[in-house]
């Protein structure tokens, strides 16, 4: 069970507004709404707390639940705004749409493109073949990946196949575009986490014990608890 210390509200209520800001374009203001209609006097800045201190906590939990995905990968890259500068998210799905993971990045180039492949190989097995867009920066990533590993991930270039992973941009997107401009990196970086969490678990990327879960809010809840 997450531990949430010795704050005077439950930990359902805690969960609940995490789970609200990381699953829908609420703002914490709105977040703190909701949850006067329940009864519950939670200032938005105590949400963002909760949100910034436990996200990385259950993340944690829910990598070890993770259901396995693809061999064929589709990588590609959108942006988010932090303090009025672009941060670049990586991205990549497999071919049944599952998140394979994500890396957030101040900057686009061979480095940040191989330490997300160094992340996503960590957490979820080598690829037999990567598909990108023509950067030049995905490229030299994955080259540089095979060449310090000693791998021979194959590489395909071509725009089409990656539409899998720009439509699943938009589900991101839609979210980040809600929370306006982020005003520090690290508190995007959690944030985002979170959302992409959110993400794989409505597509039923992970298994919790429980064969009969068809909501992804009872698989939240039950990640937080083990």
């Amino acid at each position: 069970m997450v531990k949430f210390g010795r704050s005077k509200f439950k930990a359902a209520v805690i969960l609940k507004c995490i789970r609200l800001y990381l699953s829908y374009p609420l703002s914490y203001r709105e977040v703190e709404e909701i949850m006067r209609e329940d009864k519950e006097e939670i200032d938005h800045s105590t949400i963002n707390r909760w949100v910034l201190k436990f996200t990385p906590k259950i993340l944690s939990r829910f990598q070890k639940t993770k259901l396995s995905v693809g061999k064929k990968w589709y990588m590609d890259e959108t942006y988010v705004k932090v303090a009025g500068e672009w941060c670049y998210l990586l991205r990549a799905v497999d071919s049944d749409g599952r998140t394979i993971d994500f890396y957030f990045s101040k900057r686009r180039n061979k480095s940040a493109a191989y330490k997300f492949l160094k992340k996503a190989v960590k957490n979820n097995g080598l690829p037999i073949k990567v598909n990108i867009d023509k950067s030049g920066a995905n490229t030299a990533g994955i080259e540089l990946f095979n060449k310090r590993h000693n791998t021979n991930i194959e590489i395909d270039k071509i725009k089409y196949k990656n539409n899998i992973v720009e439509q699943d941009h938009r589900k991101i997107k839609r979210l980040t575009r809600s929370m306006g401009s982020f005003k520090k990196f690290t508190s995007a970086q959690i944030t985002i986490a979170g959302i992409e969490m959110m993400n794989m678990l409505k597509k039923g990327q992970v298994y919790t014990g429980d064969l009969f879960s068809l909501e992804y809010e009872d698989d939240f809840y039950e990640i937080a608890r083990q």
